[in-house]
């Protein structure tokens, strides 16, 4: 599985934006997607999670603020992100939950990140 996560950009406080995940390779092994983001000199933080029932999950940081949703099963995710503040400043990635028939093992995967901005 491959993952290129974009949309990235600089934007104001108070103002959105939409990042896109695009997965190719063995997307049937997908059983569920991440967004997470990292910031210089802190740990990496799981965002938000969206399962191949379409159950949601999110970080109480972004709770209210961003949304994950998902198109063609999981080739495409998104995160709309609103009302960004300068605490969201920071490389946002996502990962792909697999599980490998193959081996029946789990695995994630991940794509490389955007960076996202959000000046005060």
């Amino acid at each position: 599985v491959q993952l290129q996560a974009s949309g990235g950009g600089l934007v104001q406080s108070g103002e959105s934006l939409r990042l896109t995940c695009t997965a190719s390779g063995n997307m049937a092994s997908i059983y569920s997607m991440n967004w997470l983001r990292q910031a210089p000199g802190k740990e990496r933080e799981l965002l938000a999670t969206i399962t191949d029932r379409d159950a949601t999950h999110y970080a109480d940081s972004v709770k209210g603020r961003f949304t994950i949703s998902r198109i063609n099963g999981f080739s495409t995710t998104y995160l709309q992100m609103n009302n960004l503040n300068a605490d969201d400043s920071a490389n946002y990635l996502c990962s792909a939950d697999v599980h490998d028939t193959n081996d029946d093992r789990y695995r994630s995967y991940w794509g490389r990140g955007t960076q996202v901005t959000v000046s005060s």
